[in-house]
């Protein structure tokens, strides 16, 4: 009788772990857990986040021009409050080029970078960039 019960048991394993991996597509994915609140502290080390996260976001970090950045402001995202930064740079493509600069929003949960946004046309209208020339001074 152990035989069947492991035999069984290694039958349904898929069909649990199916079900853990079942996807919510109504709840966008987020890096940190939202506590729901709607006041949310400034993030006081925003320009080494972004740093951080640009250094591994970016195939090749080495070579952007152009950087730019906002200081974080509050928006409503996604019918929540968050702190925006939005950035502005032109990273090197894979042939050596360069494309026009590119805006994104980085979204802050709690103080914490949470994600970027490629769509930063609305969170980012009408902010006064500065440049930022730690992004340009990027390595590997």
């Amino acid at each position: 009788m152990g035989r069947w019960v492991k035999i069984a048991g290694v039958m349904l394993l898929p069909a649990v772990l199916a079900a853990c991996a079942a996807v919510d597509d109504s709840k966008p994915i987020t890096f940190t857990d939202d506590r729901g609140v709607s006041s949310q502290p400034f993030p006081k080390n925003y320009r080494g986040e972004v740093l951080s996260f640009l250094k591994t976001y970016l195939n090749n970090p080495v070579g952007v021009r152009d950087a730019a950045l906002a200081e974080p402001v509050e928006r409503v995202i996604g019918g929540r409050q968050r702190y925006v930064a939005c950035l502005r740079f032109s990273a090197r493509e894979s042939d050596g080029g360069y494309r026009e600069p590119r805006e994104r929003a980085v979204l802050f949960v709690d103080g914490r970078l949470d994600r970027i946004m490629e769509s930063a046309a609305e969170p980012c209208a009408g902010l006064a960039y500065a440049p930022f020339p730690d992004l340009e001074k990027l390595t590997r």
